[in-house]
């Protein structure tokens, strides 16, 4: 299933559309995101990751070739659903980092961020590495390989982000705790 020829030359069932709605839905929310300036910092890691994807995505599309390899990067998105799920929490104005489920959500969060976001980049990666003998003269090694180089410079910067975020949260916490405690 994961030999360098199914992965590279041959398309797994569904694996061309689910990329084909994985590109629109990238292309649209870096649209949004754009139009509504919903991003921060001088070089938005969320915009360079949607960038990335985009471009591995189109061509990929366009070639027909490397599909497999670029459904098996769609895992990390399982960690999105935790990204999303805890900006939706503080909105709602759960914030409380002892309740359950804070706690439990930033466990689910940490978990997915090392198994399907970080760890599988990484295999992905190596998997590359290894097959790179195996590719032919064309662009898509060299893509293939800057695209997850790329992302796991981006996944590094998420989980010192998340890091902080997660310290932020506690401290703001105990904080609190001592200020109610005095009162």
């Amino acid at each position: 299933m994961f030999e360098h020829f199914q992965l590279v030359d041959v398309t797994w069932p569904w694996a061309y559309q689910a990329l084909c709605f994985s590109c629109g839905y990238f292309a649209y929310d870096q649209w949004d995101m754009l139009l509504y300036r919903l991003y921060s910092g001088w070089v938005p890691s969320i915009l360079v990751h949607h960038l990335l994807l985009l471009v591995c995505f189109t061509l990929a599309l366009y070639r027909k070739v490397t599909i497999n390899y670029l459904i098996l990067t769609l895992i990390c998105e399982i960690h999105s659903i935790f990204l999303h799920v805890r900006k939706l929490r503080r909105m709602a104005g759960v914030r409380d980092a002892r309740s359950k489920i804070v706690k439990v959500e930033w466990i689910l969060n940490w978990l997915t961020f090392v198994f399907a976001r970080f760890t599988s980049h990484v295999l992905i990666t190596i998997k590359l590495l290894q097959d790179a003998p195996k590719f032919g003269k064309g662009v898509e090694l060299p893509l293939a390989l800057l695209g997850m180089v790329g992302m796991n410079f981006l996944n590094i910067f998420l989980g010192i982000d998340l890091f902080k975020a997660h310290r932020r949260e506690t401290r703001t916490q105990l904080q609190n705790d001592h200020s109610n405690h005095h009162e």
